[in-house]
């Protein structure tokens, strides 16, 4: 184990609620790779002061989390393209003090629409209105989905996501199904009020053919668990954690690792949760 030493660079993660899978992620790593780096999480009291933080120490890279995806925009000197195209942000990465904002969700999300058996004329319900849900909205979006439905309460943020990409949008669910239903609240997360909540009702999940949870923590959340039980395809937040550490990861350091590298460093980060 590399002990702690004044050469050492950092990267961080900011989130409301941390976790521990970035950290065992990048650590995993950086140790199988043998750098002198190390990553840490912090839940921020003051963004400002965090990201003026990560200017002012030197931190190499620092991962942002909900709900700062979008605030942080204004606190950055570069938009990378990933990032304007979509104004949403989860990866500053700082050179000589210039923080450049990069986003590696879309890229994630893109990955796995690919990878599973998921229909483009699929109709589509996608709950959320932040920068994860712009992110996996766009990404849709350019996978050829046009049926999609935004369900947020927040009416001037579900419509302006929705007006975005010719989408269409409701306050909530009531009883509508899909054949595709996303989840990119907070609701099932562990920590949360809402830890124990299903973010689409039982007779959703039935009728619908996928599951999909954005939330990573924990990676069987309610709503994986409930679409497992069900017999339908889910794809979780663990797997869009991974993909995204990932990128994440590249950008920070400059190296890609083997994919039997990412895979060790995928389990150990699950052995954590």
């Amino acid at each position: 184990m590399v002990m702690l030493n004044k050469d050492m660079t950092l990267c961080i993660s900011l989130s409301a609620r941390p976790s521990n899978n970035g950290t065992r992620f990048h650590n995993h790593l950086y140790e199988a790779l043998g750098l002198n780096w190390i990553y840490k999480a912090f839940a921020p009291t003051n963004l400002e002061e965090a990201i003026a933080g990560v200017r002012g120490l030197g931190i190499r890279g620092c991962a942002i989390s909900m709900p700062y995806k979008e605030d942080v925009i204004a606190l950055v000197d570069r938009m990378d393209a990933s990032a304007t195209a979509i104004d949403s942000v989860n990866t500053i990465v700082n050179d000589d003090g210039v923080l450049t904002a990069y986003n590696t969700d879309y890229a994630a999300i893109a990955q796995l629409i690919e990878r599973n058996p998921l229909d483009a004329s699929s109709t589509v319900l996608l709950r959320g209105s932040g920068g994860m849900a712009k992110a996996t909205a766009a990404a849709f979006r350019d996978a050829g989905f046009a049926n999609v439905t935004i369900v947020a309460r927040n009416e001037a943020a579900g419509r302006a996501l929705a007006d975005l990409y010719d989408f269409s949008w409701m306050p909530d669910l009531g009883d509508a199904t899909a054949d595709i239903l996303v989840n990119v609240t907070p609701i099932g997360m562990a920590g949360g009020a809402d830890a124990d909540a299903l973010a689409f009702p039982p007779a959703a999940i039935e009728a619908a053919s996928v599951v999909f949870d954005v939330v990573a923590l924990p990676a069987e959340t309610p709503l994986i668990a409930a679409g497992r039980a069900a017999g339908k395809t889910v794809i979780t937040g663990a797997e869009v954690a991974t993909l995204q550490a990932l990128e994440q990861f590249v950008l920070y350091t400059g190296i890609r690792p083997s994919e039997e590298q990412v895979r060790a460093a995928e389990q150990f980060m699950r052995a954590g949760q």
